[in-house]
Parts: C-alpha cells; sequence; structure tokens
C-alpha cells in the first residue's frame, strides 16, 4: 500500500494471534490472501481465522461507541500525526494519553490492553499506510462504482 494513498479502514485488518496488521489483498478459495502491512508478506487466513476490519472497530464511551477511524484521527490532530506513545508505557501514562484523545471513554469497558492494541495499530499506519482515511461516503461510493464498471 503506497503512503500517500488514502487509507480504506475497510480494508485493513487485525488478525488474532497474527502480529501487526494486514491489508485485504483478494478473495481465495479457502478464506482471504492478505499482507502484511510491515513485511509486505502475503498469506492465506482460512474461514477459522478470526478477522476484524478496522472499519467495524469503535471504542465504548459514556455516551456512545466512537469509530476507531475518530479516534485515530484524533490521535493524528493530537500528535501532529507524529509519533504516539509506546505501548510499553505505563498504564498510567497510556491512560492519560487516551483521557486527553477520548475524554469520555468508558474505563470499565476500554481497558489498557485495548489502548496498547490501538497505539500500536497507530503506529503501524503512520509507519506503512496512511493517517489520512477515505471518508465513509468515498468508500460506499467506490463500492457502487464496482458493479457498475463490471456491466
Amino acid at each position: 500500500m503506497e503512503k500517500t494513498e488514502k487509507t480504506d479502514l475497510k480494508k485493513i485488518l487485525s488478525v488474532s494471534g497474527e502480529h501487526g496488521l494486514f491489508a485485504y489483498v483478494a478473495q481465495g478459495r479457502g478464506g482471504i490472501i492478505a499482507e502484511n502491512l510491515a513485511t509486505g508478506h502475503r498469506q492465506m487466513l482460512g474461514a477459522s481465522a478470526k478477522v476484524s476490519a478496522l472499519s467495524d472497530i469503535s471504542v465504548y464511551t459514556d455516551q456512545t461507541d466512537v469509530p476507531l477511524r475518530d479516534v485515530l484521527a484524533s490521535m493524528a490532530a493530537k500528535l501532529e500525526k507524529g509519533e504516539a506513545p509506546s505501548p510499553k508505557d505505563s498504564p498510567r501514562k497510556i491512560e492519560a494519553f487516551f483521557s486527553e484523545v477520548i475524554p469520555d471513554y468508558d474505563p470499565d469497558r476500554f481497558y489498557v490492553s485495548h489502548m496498547k492494541k490501538i497505539l500500536g495499530w497507530y503506529e503501524e499506519l503512520r509507519n506503512h499506510a496512511s493517517l489520512e482515511f477515505e471518508a465513509e461516503e468515498e468508500e460506499e461510493n467506490k463500492e457502487e462504482e464496482k458493479p457498475e464498471e463490471a456491466k
């Protein structure tokens, strides 16, 4: 994935048990083919793999759920697209950072382990993709255009 493109979070995947993020490449017979963002290594993810698109992930707050896209955008704005705190920092430092990014997050349902995972994802996107995200409308328009082009 070129770093200058906007990132489509529907095509960026988190795979349970695998390190890092993956970009969706294609549908295969036994599952999907995905490419590790950091290494560029492609692999088949079978039907039993627990795969989540980043566009489907949200953070619990006191009022509602905040889409991961908004959390990452808020982090990028706060950090001026610079380096995020390390997931290895103290839990207090990580919680303090997220309380600035998402002031009303629900501490009973959004744990430090979740925060660490998001910090890692932010850094991986910053280093290997882009922190500029396609708007949901752009993603929907792309999906609508594909069937028309195939005719």
